[in-house]
């Protein structure tokens, strides 16, 4: 998938200037949503991370078994289209959309990316079990860094 930033930039911009709350394009096999505004709450949360307390022995096998589906090719990586901050939740008062053992569907929503002050659902595009979470809630996230790892069903 290649995309123009300078593109992105520009439609982005134009969302909001026309103030269109939901947009979605697909070309070629790519699929691009943005929404706007999903959650007027999470404005507020930038800096609010919500962590989850597990065991070392729980975390050493996560890792074991994430690392043996990555190897295995066994697993997709989900990476983000775009710089801007990750949010695991809608809202910092409502759970996340995903945890480490969550079974998901191609179309369900993992994460939001806010970028230039729009908020954009990030998808599975398979089915499977979220095996890994590599980006921080509240945090920025580069063009093409690794969200989650999923093993595919």
């Amino acid at each position: 998938m290649n995309l123009d930033l300078d593109k992105l930039s520009a439609l982005f911009s134009l969302l909001a200037e026309k103030d269109i709350a939901e947009f979605e394009h697909e070309e070629s096999g790519v699929r691009l949503r943005v929404a706007r505004n999903v959650a007027a709450a999470l404005a507020g949360a930038t800096g609010t991370s919500v962590s989850t307390a597990s065991s070392p022995s729980t975390s050493a096998r996560s890792t074991t078994v994430a690392t043996e589906a990555a190897e295995n090719g066994e697993s997709v990586d989900v990476t983000s289209p775009f710089v801007g901050s990750f949010f695991r939740a809608p809202s910092p008062d409502t759970p996340p959309f995903v945890e480490i053992g969550s079974v998901v569907r191609p179309g369900q929503t993992l994460c939001i990316i806010e970028a230039m002050k729009l908020m954009n659902e990030i998808e599975s595009e398979c089915a499977g079990t979220v095996i890994e979470i590599f980006a921080q809630n509240g945090k920025s996230v580069e063009y093409g860094q690794k969200l989650f790892r999923i093993k595919k069903a």
